[in-house]
């Protein structure tokens, strides 16, 4: 279960909003588009090169990024006053398909601002990204706002054409009359004016919310020395010295303030007081009382969005979001989370039990705090199944456990992975690799593969996918540039970079995005857009695949012997699978649950500072845990609106994920399963948006997922039906 983003869409993720339509990179200059074939600035040129064209991420220079948006959000704008002032009757093709050929320059620009926000950020870069957020925000509004262009998409949408037009131009036509409809197409006057308005400061609050956490990941970093580093494996503490030297600290390890290197130390340090402090610091990003402080900006950014939806007569912010989702209300979502809610904390107070029954034998002298429970539940691991985290890890190598994903995608998808040739293809640091995917039996070209797998100063914590460029054939065909990036510590000094079983999962879960990127088989941009609670679905559901057999038998080797992990482990692995899972499941549903309350309370009697604790507490939430993500770092929720009201979607996808999961274990081929593996592809990856994902999932599993499937994954009991 993993929480992170997934750019789906370059404006909606980069800036919280809602595009009017997906872009798509062009090479050609259609008569709907007012594009020039050239632009002198970098960030403008098409993409020129092999595969397709790629990003000239050699020539980034970030004096151009603000000229290029500002050329481009003008080109943008020809665009659409062309088609909204078009003579003749609205139709499909001069109305939809003319919206989806425009706007290829300004996505090539938010391909670079992607990683300039993500991936190589600067105090410069977000100087410029203060001054522009503001001003894209009013692009955006101006666009869907455009009544002249809505009466149009409104006219095509109600015409006879419609039933003439295919199932997926039927659905993208549906898609953008919603996004513009559900975006203050429909108001007039003074509440148009203020709804442009509103957008305008949220669009400074995200961006600020995003400075402050990002300033206290970068500011918060705690120096150990060597008398500290009691407990920590080898490769942590290589890691540690390689990150401090490279912050100018030699000598010492470093404690960054991020979950790839808080989680380990505070699994293994020894030093209660450090892990304390290494606790708090991570816990508290945003929550300092300082300069980056995010508790004002939550609640500026919880009243205009309140504001905002009242203006469309809507009751709260979390109504407003969740209509258009297989959720629907916020009630159904709300009711999922409770019915796993109760079983989750009960199990924690199991897992604290264990925890301080050993505490009490060591004669620790103490009662479990949360800096204490990643430490004593290893404890509790080894005891109750003689399984060392730290063991595990030596068999969990970053590049082999790519060399499983490739297997599995191979074995899935017919795809083919090969590494492109360094220099062949530009990257924006040295740690990015790329690698060609084609098909296996045909070698067609798919698309290209982009890894940057390291943490480093001025990328963001996390984990997550986007494209450079999506799968398209309407206007010609189009091959997939797709991303995946985390944060994992690097090995020190040419060694292997090690994982834990939970980063591995992650590492699976963000191939799984890739893999939805590579298998689209779509004609228009608009079907790559998604739905909040249903896009984790297919990356959740590909982490099964790290404990089939036949990636555990060839892909897990020891990192110093290359000897295959011994077949005892695996079963102390498979035997722990369901271990901890209280701690995961409450720490994320507390953030989910955290989301849908600030979504449908009066933000007027919200006090951020206060409000998540009451509630939590309302909640009976285990003193021993906090949220996954605390509200003052919640950045999915409060620097943008992508998972706004919809955090609850991971959970609404592990139903799926545990759903599906069962009809793979139950087919006759297993996860390797040709029929159903076959079913997988065409109806959950390849599809992408262009049908309705509860059609779609019933066409995989001939019916609705079940909630009890995933009730049964996690170990946890199963309610009885109640009689009628």
């Amino acid at each position: 279960m993993k929480k992170f983003n997934v750019t789906l869409t370059a404006a909606a993720v980069v800036f919280g909003l809602s595009a009017c339509a997906p872009h798509s990179e062009t090479t050609s200059s259609p008569a709907a588009s007012v594009e020039q074939a050239s632009f002198d600035n970098a960030l403008l040129q098409q993409f020129t090169g092999p595969y397709g064209g790629v990003p000239a991420f050699d020539k980034m220079q970030l004096a151009d990024l603000k000229p290029a948006l500002e050329q481009a959000m003008a080109l943008n704008l020809k665009e659409i006053e062309a088609i909204a002032s078009n003579p003749a009757a609205p139709t499909f093709e001069n109305t939809i398909a003319a919206m989806e050929r425009s706007g290829s320059a300004l996505d090539r620009v938010f391909t670079y601002y992607g990683i300039w926000s993500s991936n190589k950020s600067s105090p410069e870069f977000r100087a410029i990204q203060a001054e522009m957020s503001p001003k894209l925000s009013a692009f955006f509004t101006r666009i869907t706002q455009n009544r002249q262009l809505f009466e149009r998409i409104k006219t095509v949408y109600e015409s006879d054409e419609l039933a003439s037009l295919t199932p997926e131009q039927q659905r993208i036509t549906w898609l953008i009359y919603n996004n513009f409809a559900h975006n203050g197409a429909t108001l007039d006057g003074e509440k148009k004016q203020r709804y442009a308005q509103i957008n305008q400061e949220l669009a400074k609050l995200y961006t600020q919310f995003s400075t402050n956490v990002l300033a206290d990941e970068e500011n918060y970093v705690t120096y150990i020395d060597k008398s500290q580093l009691g407990g920590l494996p080898d490769a942590f503490i290589k890691a540690s010295a390689a990150a401090a030297e490279e912050r100018g600290q030699p000598g010492q390890y470093a404690i960054t303030n991020t979950r790839s290197s808080m989680d380990p130390f505070l699994t293994y340090s020894t030093d209660r007081a450090l892990r304390e402090k290494v606790w708090r610091t991570y816990y508290n990003r945003g929550d300092n009382g300082d300069a980056s402080d995010n508790n004002d900006i939550i609640k500026q950014i919880l009243i205009l969005r309140d504001e905002r939806v009242e203006l469309q007569g809507y009751d709260n912010y979390a109504q407003w979001r969740l209509e258009d989702r297989m959720a629907k209300n916020p009630d159904n979502a709300m009711d999922l989370m409770m019915k796993v809610w109760p079983a989750a904390i009960a199990r924690v107070e199991e897992e604290v039990a264990d925890m301080q029954a050993i505490a009490d034998k060591d004669n620790a002298g103490i009662t479990i705090q949360p800096w204490d429970y990643r430490f004593y539940a290893e404890k509790v691991r080894q005891a109750k199944y003689d399984l060392d985290s730290n063991e595990v890890k030596a068999y969990l190598q970053l590049d082999k456990l790519r060399e499983a994903m490739f297997y599995v995608a191979g074995r899935l998808f017919n795809f083919d992975f090969s590494p492109v040739e360094a220099g062949k293809v530009p990257v924006f640091h040295p740690d990015v690799k790329v690698w060609e995917v084609t098909d296996k039996t045909t070698g067609e070209h798919i698309g290209l593969w982009y890894l940057d797998p390291f943490a480093r100063q001025g990328k963001r914590s996390g984990a997550w996918a986007t494209t450079y460029r999506s799968y398209t054939t309407f206007d010609g065909k189009k091959t997939v540039l797709s991303s995946n990036n985390s944060n994992f510590v690097k090995g020190a000094n040419g060694e292997p970079t090690l994982l834990s079983w939970d980063d591995a999962e992650t590492y699976f879960h963000e191939f799984g995005h890739a893999l939805h990127f590579l298998s689209s088989d779509v004609a228009y941009p608009t079907s790559h857009s998604g739905v909040r609670d249903y896009t984790e679905f297919q990356s959740q559901l590909l982490e099964r695949w790290l404990t089939t057999d036949e990636v555990i038998d060839n892909y897990l080797v020891h990192y110093k012997t290359g000897e295959p992990i011994p077949s005892e482990l695996v079963a102390k692995i498979k035997r722990a699978s369901t271990f901890n899972e209280g701690f995961k499941t409450t720490e994320y549903m507390a953030s989910a649950i955290m989301d849908l309350l600030y979504h449908t309370t009066d933000p007027d009697q919200i006090d951020p500072d206060s409000f998540e604790r009451e509630q939590l507490g309302r909640l009976d939430m285990p003193e021993e845990i906090v949220m996954r993500h605390r509200s003052t770092q919640f950045g999915h929720v409060f620097s943008g609106e992508g998972y706004a009201a919809a955090y609850y979607g991971y959970m609404w996808a592990e139903v799926l994920t545990a759903d599906a999961a069962e009809a793979f274990e139950q087919a006759p081929g297993g996860y390797y399963d040709k029929e159903l593996a076959a079913k997988l592809v065409q109806y959950l990856f390849s599809v992408r948006n262009a049908m309705d994902p509860a059609q779609a999932y019933r066409q995989f599993r001939g019916r609705d997922a079940n909630v009890e499937a995933l009730m049964r994954d996690r170990g946890f009991p199963v309610p009885k039906n109640k009689p009628q």
